[in-house]
């Protein structure tokens, strides 16, 4: 199954040693569009972090250009929360509004039946204003689980400098419909050219399985920058036409 455009952008964006230690911050990012000779800014997307009491809150916004805006307008929004020590998930919700379609998916965690954890979903699609599905369901998993959001800190938070290329990770990642098999494969220690500066970058790679270990999407891959703030710089995806970069243009 291919994705769209943004949320291939969400899957990219949304991705030292454990036990890092987040701090507040604002991530900043291009979204591009690239088929062939075309090379083309088509939006952007902003990653912020902070401190509730007991867990971290997080959230992913990300818009069409207007000149995009004419062909598919997006205005998407990731809520979540975290844990602080094991940056487990508590709560998801996707907020999706691209062309004349919205979405809302909900997903709440429950981990006191433990090694089992409990996802509990719901999604609402609706169409030209009109409800079109009203879904709910119990999804279960064991071991490490994500979603599109706290995939981004997972990701992050892994011991790259102690993996040997080729090794691979493997969790479950939860949706508002579904859940699957992410694997997160690194590629090695390798150097980006990233704005006319040569920066020492881990390379991994995603891979999206379903039952049956069936791949249920094109993989991706991001570039993230080898030092203690761990910054994704370049992620990168297919689409039906062409492809798509994101690429980090500053932090507040």
């Amino acid at each position: 199954m291919r994705r769209s455009f943004f949320f291939i952008c969400f899957s990219l964006i949304a991705l030292c040693s454990f036990g890092f230690v987040f701090q507040p911050e604002t991530l900043h990012y291009k979204v591009m569009f690239k088929w062939g000779l075309i090379n083309k800014k088509a939006g952007t997307a902003t990653l912020s972090l902070s401190n509730a009491p007991n867990y971290y809150v997080a959230q992913l916004t990300a818009a069409s250009e207007p000149w995009a805006d004419k062909i598919y307008r997006v205005r998407d929004t990731l809520n979540g929360h975290m844990t602080y020590k094991e940056l487990s998930p508590l709560f998801y919700e996707k907020i999706a509004n691209e062309g004349t379609e919205r979405k809302h998916d909900v997903v709440k965690y429950d981990y006191t039946s433990h090694p089992e954890i409990i996802a509990r979903c719901t999604r609402k699609v609706y169409k030209k204003g009109e409800l079109k599905i009203d879904d709910a369901r119990q999804l279960e998993a064991q071991g490490d689980v994500v979603d599109m959001l706290t995939s981004f800190y997972f990701m992050r938070n892994l011991p790259y400098q102690d993996w040997k290329s080729g090794h691979t990770k493997e969790l479950t990642i939860f949706s508002g419909k579904q859940k699957e098999t992410l694997s997160i494969k690194y590629e090695g220690l390798d150097t980006l050219d990233f704005e006319g500066e040569n920066r020492k970058v881990y390379h991994i790679k995603f891979v999206f399985t379903s039952k049956g270990g069936k791949k249920s999407s094109d993989d991706m891959e991001a570039w993230i920058s080898a030092d203690s703030f761990r910054i994704p710089l370049r992620l990168e995806g297919k689409l039906p036409v062409g492809k798509v970069h994101c690429i980090f243009t500053g932090a507040d």
